[in-house]
């Protein structure tokens, strides 16, 4: 008995799947001129033979691929349900569009794809149109590109003009510092302003999202690079706004001590007591521990004297606090003081400790001639300033000195001999300050003008 068509031609398709499908997986997109047939559907296969139904299907097929550029140069054939597409394309994407589109009209059996990659010169006729179409569609776009450049460049301008009037920014801002911060502000705010409105003028709204996530990834990675430059920044701002010291304050900032030159968006400068330009970052600045001796004009000096271990501490106390009184440079209201600071081997050691008004005595002066005075008086009433004393032991074997302590001996033979007269205390000197570095930082600032940093310092502000 025959086996009945239906079987013949299902196993047909099976010995083609078998054959054919190793190949294709192997070069995928690569045309085979003598490739078996792909079964395209699962649905079952008509007996009968219909020739209208293949001429309407490759009229069919024909017609779409006729509207669309990219199978143009496609030719359909069909024969008892078997599609053969032949031809060339320009891309590869366009064989497996070709095949796809063939296999979901109604009737294909299966389809033989013979289309080619056209890789000649002339064959690029399709990138070349999509290119030329792309040129001529950016030549339509010229006036609204023109239109929406215009558009950025009112609203920048606007910005900038806005951002001009100092006077606004400066009635705002409590420093000129702040106040061009504030200005610049505006100036880009504007200016991406008018970016993104440029940008939904041409539709770009994913290209505007586009430039501000980068905008935003660049933002970051500068923020991480320029870390230490940022914070240097923030702290001139905090410190012009604070303003911890005054131009020509004597200052010492952590272990850094001169007068204040002035403060600039990036550093703090100092004149040493040297005469020498320090310049300190405002970072380190706004982190250090600040000492000011200007702010307060009473300052307080301090020595210490040591007087023989056998004088009366508590007298030599009283001499030299009335010393200082007597000094016109010393001030009454705080009073001067005395104290015991430790009993040593040979001496007690006193400390005298006395304020001046910095507006009148220099400090440095003041303590020298302080020290001065209280030694001759103490001198004069007859205490010792003592030397260091050291005691030597010598054995059995060294001939005993001739002031060796002998039993019976007075102590008056061995007694220390008073001097027989007392130098008189020397005439005060001039103590009145003079500061040949305040003075040259004056100097320094009035050529502040002259290519110089701007000074962030304003007098106007209160000091913290």
């Amino acid at each position: 008995m025959k086996p009945p068509v239906v079987v013949i031609w299902a196993a047909l398709a099976v010995m083609a799947l078998l054959f054919a499908s190793p190949v294709q997986a192997l070069v995928p997109g690569v045309a085979l001129s003598a490739a078996p047939t792909v079964p395209v559907a699962t649905s079952t296969i008509s007996a009968e033979k219909d020739e209208s139904s293949d001429g309407k299907i490759a009229e069919r097929i024909g017609g779409i691929f006729s509207e669309l550029p990219g199978l143009a140069n496609v030719r359909v054939s069909v024969s008892q349900g078997v599609v053969s597409l032949t031809g060339t394309v320009a891309k590869n994407e366009d064989r497996a569009r070709a095949e796809a589109i063939a296999g979901r009209v109604s009737g294909v059996v299966t389809i033989e794809n013979e289309i080619v990659r056209d890789t000649s010169v002339g064959g690029a006729t399709a990138g070349v149109k999509q290119v030329t179409r792309q040129f001529a569609d950016f030549a339509a776009m010229l006036p609204l590109i023109g239109a929406a450049m215009l558009v950025w460049l009112v609203i920048a301008a606007l910005g900038y003009l806005i951002a001009g009037f100092g006077g606004i920014w400066k009635r705002l801002a409590p420093n000129s510092f702040l106040a061009e911060l504030l200005a610049s502000a505006v100036r880009f705010t504007f200016v991406v302003g008018g970016l993104v409105v440029a940008l939904n003028m041409l539709g770009a709204g994913a290209l505007m999202g586009a430039v501000l996530g980068g905008a935003g990834v660049v933002g970051i990675a500068l923020g991480f690079a320029m870390r230490d430059t940022i914070e240097n920044y923030v702290a001139s701002l905090m410190l012009s706004l604070r303003q911890p010291f005054r131009p020509n304050d004597w200052v010492v900032i952590d272990s850094h001590e001169g007068h204040v030159i002035r403060l600039t968006s990036r550093a703090t400068i100092l004149m040493t007591l040297d005469g020498n330009h320090l310049r300190i970052p405002n970072s380190a600045v706004f982190k250090a521990v600040i000492l000011n001796y200007t702010r307060n004009p009473r300052r307080r000096f301090q020595f210490d004297l040591g007087i023989d271990a056998d004088d009366d501490p508590t007298a030599a106390r009283r001499v030299g606090r009335d010393a200082l009184g007597n000094l016109d440079f010393v001030l009454a209201d705080p009073a001067p003081e005395s104290r015991i600071i430790e009993v040593g081997d040979s001496n007690v050691v006193l400390r005298f400790l006395g304020w001046i008004d910095q507006r009148e005595a220099d400090w440095h002066k003041a303590r020298s001639n302080a020290i001065a005075a209280v030694k001759a008086a103490l001198e004069t009433a007859g205490f010792a300033i003592p030397e260091p004393i050291y005691r030597l032991r010598f054995d059995a074997r060294t001939t005993p000195l001739p002031f060796e302590n002998v039993a019976g001996e007075s102590q008056a033979a061995v007694a220390r001999p008073k001097e027989a007269a007392r130098p008189k205390p020397a005439a005060a000197e001039d103590v009145s300050p003079k500061d040949e570095v305040a003075g040259m930082v004056e100097n320094e600032r009035q050529t502040s003008g002259q290519g110089q940093e701007r000074d962030l310092l304003d007098p106007s502000r209160p000091v913290e």
